[in-house]
């Protein structure tokens, strides 16, 4: 069977659809609300499905102000077949922004994803390394350079790149758009500009602090205000990519699970200031989030760690 057979092209919205309804709402989310080039796709996929399930009930003609709660809840118990849950939370939660946007605006006279009942999310604990596998992996570049398998510069620099996810708590994008202006090595602390372009003051340890100082000292060609601090060797910002692939390399070779990301490393951070007693507000200060709730979810692995030495360890356990 042939790529095309087994993946059917995207549907793709009408140009008038495109023009009137898409285009000041990706207007509205990028320049006004700072939404990320991720997310305008995610809504914008979510739009064109939505649109194509529209057409295939014979409802698109009739327009968007046209639908109420019953097709809405027609076309969400349709996508149950096509989606998993997570998707379609997501997707819902873009076509109610949609509609929002078009409410405030007068073109609608309803927001019928509102309310609509969904299937309840499986709460899923993050995926983090343990502090005795984060120190594996730390060493790994280090451990290479030793072997002759890596130059200096590469290993400095990928040293810096996990330091900093682990020892900021960034944001892989936090990481490469990270410069020297946004970083005073005398305190340690760098402004980061996280989701929704909110700026955050991020404590980087010691340990990252005196190896961004020593490979700013050796190897950046730049340390001007506007230079990127993670580079490759040409001294070009690294991308999002590189910095996946760098770390799939480590845990490779500390034989750590390789579906493990970036940000498994800022999930890490997180539950070990937990476990180290940190106050939840705190770390939500430090991650960066906007609600409680989504740093609450680290508590649950810190008391599932606290249960399982108890039950380890407690002769009644």
């Amino acid at each position: 069977m042939s790529n095309n057979a087994s993946h059917p092209p995207r549907p793709e919205l009408p140009a008038g659809v495109l023009a009137e309804w898409w285009l000041p709402f990706a207007d509205y989310l990028a320049h006004e609300r700072r939404y990320s080039a991720y997310t305008l796709r995610n809504y914008f996929q979510a739009l064109e499905d939505f649109h194509a399930w529209l057409t295939g009930a014979g409802l698109a003609a009739a327009g968007f102000d046209a639908l109420g709660t019953r097709e809405v809840r027609d076309f969400v118990i349709e996508a149950q077949r096509r989606f998993g849950r997570r998707t379609l939370h997501n997707h819902v939660s873009g076509l109610r922004a949609f509609y929002k946007f078009w409410l405030r605006r007068g073109q609608v006279r309803r927001n019928p994803f509102v309310g609509v009942p969904l299937p309840k999310l499986e709460r899923r604990l993050p995926k983090f390394l343990t502090e005795e596998q984060m120190v594996l992996l730390l060493n790994g570049p280090q451990r290479l350079l030793a072997a002759g398998e890596l130059d200096a510069f590469t290993a400095c620099r990928d040293r810096l790149v996990m330091e900093l996810l682990y020892g900021g708590g960034l944001r892989v994008s936090e990481l490469v758009g990270l410069t020297y202006g946004a970083i005073d090595l005398d305190t340690g602390v760098a402004r980061v500009l996280g989701k929704g372009r909110k700026e955050r003051l991020c404590p980087l340890g010691r340990v990252a602090t005196a190896l961004l100082g020593k490979f700013r000292t050796e190897f950046a060609r730049s340390s001007l205000p506007p230079a990127p601090v993670i580079v490759d060797r040409h001294q070009r910002r690294l991308p999002v990519r590189q910095v996946q692939l760098l770390l799939k390399r480590y845990l490779a070779h500390a034989e750590l699970p390789l579906d493990l990301t970036p940000h498994k490393l800022r999930h890490s951070y997180a539950t070990h200031l937990l476990n180290a007693g940190a106050d939840l507000r705190l770390v939500q200060e430090l991650l960066g989030h906007a609600q409680l709730a989504t740093t609450q979810v680290y508590t649950h692995v810190s008391v599932a760690r606290l249960k399982d030495i108890h039950a380890r360890a407690h002769p009644r356990g």
